[in-house]
């Protein structure tokens, strides 16, 4: 049986590209198997819209929002202004993370610099974001995630409860 040109390349690319699916698949799962299962991991470095790495010491000491977002999102880029608030006048006792939902790096940071986002985002599809996202059990953007001072999740309702509760979900957050 003669095989034409154009199947035999059509079955070797095939051929290829699960192998090397299954080569990156088992990667980011050996990866993924590293991090606790039912823990948010945040990574020792974050990006900052520039795209500069900086290290996330210090926010043991605060209580963290992880923000799953993207400049896509209508809801979100509503949201954000409102954020950007509530964290500058908190900022002493808690902090932002943003869990981009973007294609690519340079939409994330795009889209930082453009609501001059003054927090640090995780590397954009990073194994730690993909992790934070399914521990959290985001379907929807715009999602807050609120962890205490330990990296423990106090509520997912964060987006919610800041827009119902306003300054008075940090206090809220705090009780919880």
């Amino acid at each position: 049986m003669k095989i034409s040109a154009s199947l035999r390349v059509f079955f070797s690319t095939f051929i290829l590209s699960l192998f090397a699916f299954g080569f990156s698949f088992a990667e980011e799962v050996e990866s993924s198997d590293l991090l606790p299962t039912d823990e948010i991991v945040i990574p020792e470095i974050l990006l900052d819209a520039g795209g500069d790495k900086i290290p996330s010491a210090g926010l043991e000491k605060k209580y963290v929002g992880l923000y799953f977002s993207a400049s896509w999102c209508g809801p979100c880029r509503k949201f954000t202004p409102k954020l950007i608030e509530f964290r500058n006048k908190y900022a002493e006792e808690f902090e932002v993370i943003l869990v981009g939902g973007d294609g690519s790096e340079k939409a994330q940071a795009n889209y930082m610099k453009k609501y001059a986002m003054p927090w640090l985002a995780m590397k954009n599809q990073s194994i730690e974001a993909k992790h934070a996202s399914k521990v959290s059990g985001v379907e929807y953007i715009p999602f807050l995630v609120i962890l205490d001072q330990g990296g423990n999740i106090i509520t997912k309702n964060g987006k919610s409860d800041l827009s119902k509760l306003g300054d008075e979900a940090f206090e809220f957050w705090k009780d919880l």
